[in-house]
């Protein structure tokens, strides 16, 4: 059985689809949590419905206060048990009219963000020689995608150095994993066009999209004691969309 009480986690991006679902997951087995974001209406909407959250606004493109931010939950929370990446932008374009602007902006949020927000977590994981990262990719990381270069790359990135982590730190009592979602309902998905989303659930074998729920549960098993021997893997949450 999973048990995550009094667990201390930090998620980023929890105000999206996802992050909002982590959060529930992660509220109902009775953990400790701070949940970051860059929209003060939607952290404020969070606090409210779940009024034992501690919620801080951060930008994650400031590489250069990460570390400051990673001390400042620590304090908070007196540890930082488990870390979910799961913060993320898009800036689409075709390769030929995608900005090296915009190239930049998806890897420096997607990729390095996270990178440094391991680096200075593993750090605080190590003195107590216990903790679980989980890091959320996507399947255009491993297919491509129409007018995603920037942000496949960066997804793909994630993948990469998560293995490279989860060898450095296995020893220290330190998992490091990702989950990699697929096509999951959300408010942007409730907006495509019909046809287009029929179109797309006739190429998931389940036939349908995935949830949020579908996602965090994933996370909450692998953040969980029941995980011990998982490391460097990703796990699809796809409907068979995607299999590796």
């Amino acid at each position: 059985m999973i048990n995550l009480k009094d667990k201390k986690v930090l998620i980023t991006g929890a105000t999206g689809g996802i992050g909002n679902s982590l959060v529930k997951t992660f509220s109902k087995q009775g953990s400790i949590i701070v949940a970051s974001g860059t929209n003060e209406e939607k952290l404020s909407n969070l606090l409210k419905e779940f009024p034992n959250l501690k919620t801080k606004k951060f930008a994650l493109d400031n590489h250069d206060k990460i570390e400051e931010f990673i001390n400042d939950v620590e304090k908070e929370m007196n540890g930082i048990d488990v870390l979910i990446n799961n913060a993320g932008i898009t800036l689409d374009n075709l390769s030929i009219r995608l900005t090296e602007e915009n190239w930049k902006k998806v890897l420096d949020i997607n990729l390095t963000a996270s990178f440094l927000m391991c680096k200075f977590v593993i750090k605080k994981m190590l003195k107590k020689k216990y903790g679980k990262i989980i890091n959320i990719t996507s399947i255009v990381g491993h297919t491509g995608n129409l007018g995603q270069a920037n942000y496949a790359a960066s997804k793909a990135g994630i993948v990469a150095f998560s293995k490279s982590l989860a060898i450095e730190y296995a020893k220290k009592n330190i998992n490091i994993n990702c989950v990699s979602p697929g096509f999951i309902k959300t408010d942007m998905t409730d907006k495509i066009d019909e046809n287009f989303k029929k179109n797309l659930i006739s190429k998931i074998p389940s036939g349908d999209l995935g949830t949020g729920e579908d996602v965090s549960n994933c996370v909450a098993f692998l953040a969980s004691d029941l995980a011990r021997y998982i490391n460097g893997e990703t796990i699809h949450v796809n409907g068979g969309m995607y299999m590796a």
